[in-house]
């Protein structure tokens, strides 16, 4: 683990995998819920979590460098459930690059049980972790320049809906209307960093 200070009040933990930065991050919130951490925010990404507001960054870099982060506690909370139709234009690619059928693809993915990482790149789009290593997909060669709102695409170990229309490289397997981002909702984002999902296959 490595504690980089940001500005004067914020701090960047870099550490070296996916699983431990989820659990740093699982860590980090119990510790402010319970009232020995203040922080303003708490921002997990792929393998990093970003602490912003904290009155001594330099003492807290210290404790965490020095303590190993325990494993992240098992999600008590009920999954958000998905559904989905399975009729995205490249799981037939998907298919080859597993080496299963398109139905086969529909199966694994559904009967998967999802956990968002962490989210970026648009309002709304988390990063879900959750399907084995040898699921992993490469992004398109070529992005495209509008992705419809609601797809649903792979791309590396992560799962992601796009929650608007925007261009992305992400291998497309099926399309969602459920909604991801609403700015009259609280909170706004369906999906949030810890959150279980799991898609369903829409009848």
């Amino acid at each position: 683990m490595r504690a980089l200070p940001v500005g004067d009040g914020a701090l960047l933990v870099e550490v070296s995998s996916g699983e431990e930065a989820q659990a740093l991050h699982a860590e980090l919130v119990r510790r402010r819920a319970e009232g020995s951490l203040s922080v303003r925010e708490i921002v997990p990404a792929a393998r990093t979590v970003l602490l912003d507001g904290l009155a001594d960054p330099a003492r807290l870099a210290a404790e965490l460098t020095a303590a190993e982060v325990p494993p992240a506690p098992p999600r008590t909370r009920e999954a958000i459930e998905l559904p989905v139709r399975y009729d995205g234009p490249d799981l037939v690619d998907v298919a080859a690059l597993w080496g299963v059928s398109p139905e086969e693809v529909a199966r694994v993915h559904s009967g998967t049980e999802f956990t968002v990482a962490f989210c970026g790149f648009a309002p709304g789009f988390g990063y879900l972790t959750g399907l084995p290593a040898r699921y992993d997909v490469p992004r398109r060669a070529t992005p495209r320049t509008a992705v419809p709102a609601g797809s649903v695409g792979l791309a590396g170990p992560y799962t992601g809906v796009y929650p608007r229309s925007s261009p992305g490289g992400w291998q497309l397997i099926g399309t969602t209307d459920a909604v991801l981002w609403d700015h009259t909702r609280v909170p706004a984002a369906l999906l949030s960093p810890g959150t279980r999902v799991r898609f369903v296959r829409a009848t």
